[in-house]
């Protein structure tokens, strides 16, 4: 894991060379908030080839932008020489890259923020931008004209939802603005670059909040148009009194912790299929609605390039998240196999996540949990009574039927009315139409 000490070690080597060197961005903005940083930058007037003679263990991985990794015992930092940029004809590369000053590198970062320099040994913060005020003041600001830098890379306005979300602060207004004019440009952006930025929203420590800011500067409704859809839809208040499809969205987002990918993708999008199936007749009602989610899911996770195993994970979860209102009349058998599945765990929890946020009834829950300490206490099973073998031995003949019956057999033991395997032939040859 990167430290502080290393890195200070790494600014102090290329001092002692004469080189300016500072801490840089992100790592910076960590410290001053009492946060632990996840990662550490070096930026330094020293060239690619001034930190390679300094550092042997240095490999380029931006040589364009003058981006070096230095390796240490651990792990690795990032030493990027102090540059400016030329426009960004792609919208998201520029099309220059000149070495430059501390203070010119500071103008070209994305949120003020994000652009302090700190002297490792003398604790001096170098502040070009406003960064610390706007630390005080808890606001996400682009430096510079708030257009300009999304107009340079589009997915920045993404980021300014996710810091904000993360850090519990707000965003200024004139960047606020700028997004909801800007929006468009998401459209632009690479799907994966989006999902990755969409991930850190909904895994972050406060995925509602990113949610709400996701609405409020209309990014949403580029970036999840079916999500976006929930605005408005109106629920029975019996089952949902707390409001309309997205506030009961974000409402179970605010239910998690420390979320994986597929739980907090699953809970942001597990009611997406209720406008489609919106009804009044009696009352409200959303027929069906799992099932209609879980393909709108699938779609969008596929839109945005999630590997193929998280796709079937959070259709599986929206579809299945219904679920837990059958587990009363359900045969015993049936309600083993469903706790026994890999994806129940976090099954369980959205079903958590979704009755916290609305009426509030954590019974079900509550049996589910007290019958897995149940089924966790019991002694091992046992072996299977009998297998596909003893059916051919039966005469059977190989084929689907075999499963079919072995699957029966198995029922029928969870539920206890098979106890030996004298008992399971017996059913076995009475499923197969075969006389004892």
């Amino acid at each position: 894991m990167p430290s502080l000490t290393t890195a200070r070690e790494i600014v102090v080597r290329l001092r002692r060379h004469g080189h300016e060197a500072y801490l840089a961005g992100g790592c910076v903005r960590d410290l001053l908030l009492d946060r632990p940083p996840s990662d550490y930058d070096v930026a330094t007037v020293a060239t690619p080839d001034q930190v390679r003679a300094l550092f042997p263990r240095t490999i380029a991985v931006g040589a364009a932008f003058g981006v070096s990794r230095v390796a240490a015992g651990d792990g690795g930092y990032e030493v990027a020489t102090f540059r400016t940029e030329g426009p960004y004809l792609d919208g998201r590369h520029p099309s220059s890259v000149r070495y430059a000053s501390a203070r010119e590198d500071a103008l070209r970062r994305d949120f003020t923020i994000n652009g302090l320099f700190l002297d490792p040994e003398t604790s001096e913060i170098q502040d070009f931008v406003g960064g610390r005020a706007d630390l005080a003041g808890h606001l996400i600001r682009t430096i510079g004209d708030p257009a300009a830098r999304f107009a340079e890379d589009a997915l920045r306005m993404l980021r300014a939802v996710r810091q904000a979300a993360e850090l519990g602060f707000e965003i200024a207004v004139e960047t606020r603005e700028a997004v909801r004019r800007g929006r468009a440009g998401l459209t632009q952006v690479s799907a994966e670059r989006t999902r990755d930025e969409l991930v850190r929203i909904m895994t972050g420590p406060d995925p509602a909040r990113g949610l709400e800011l996701l609405r409020e500067t209309r990014l949403l409704e580029v970036v999840l148009p079916e999500v976006a859809a929930e605005i408005g839809v109106r629920q029975p208040v019996e089952f949902h009194p707390e409001g309309d499809v997205l506030t009961h969205t974000r409402l179970a987002l605010g239910q998690l912790r420390k979320p994986s990918v597929a739980l907090a993708m699953a809970t942001l999008l597990h009611d997406v299929g209720k406008p489609e199936t919106f009804t009044r007749g009696d009352r409200i009602r959303f027929n069906r609605h799992a099932e209609v989610g879980a393909a709108i899911a699938r779609r969008i996770m596929e839109r945005l390039r999630f590997p193929r195993r998280e796709v079937e994970q959070v259709a599986g979860l929206v579809e299945q998240h219904m679920i837990f209102k059958d587990l009363p009349q359900m045969r015993e058998a049936r309600r083993r196999r469903l706790f026994a599945g890999d994806a129940f765990p976090e099954l369980l929890e959205l079903h958590r996540a979704d009755c916290a946020a609305s009426h509030g009834d954590l019974s079900t829950y509550d049996w589910v949990r007290e019958r897995l300490a149940e089924i966790a206490a019991e002694p091992p099973a046992s072996p299977r009574l009998i297998t596909g073998e003893d059916l051919l031995a039966l005469g059977l003949p190989a084929g689907p039927r075999l499963g079919e019956i072995l699957h029966a057999v198995e029922d029928a033991r969870f539920e206890g009315t098979v106890r030996t395997r004298e008992e399971a032939l017996a059913l076995a040859r009475s499923l197969a139409g075969l006389s004892a």
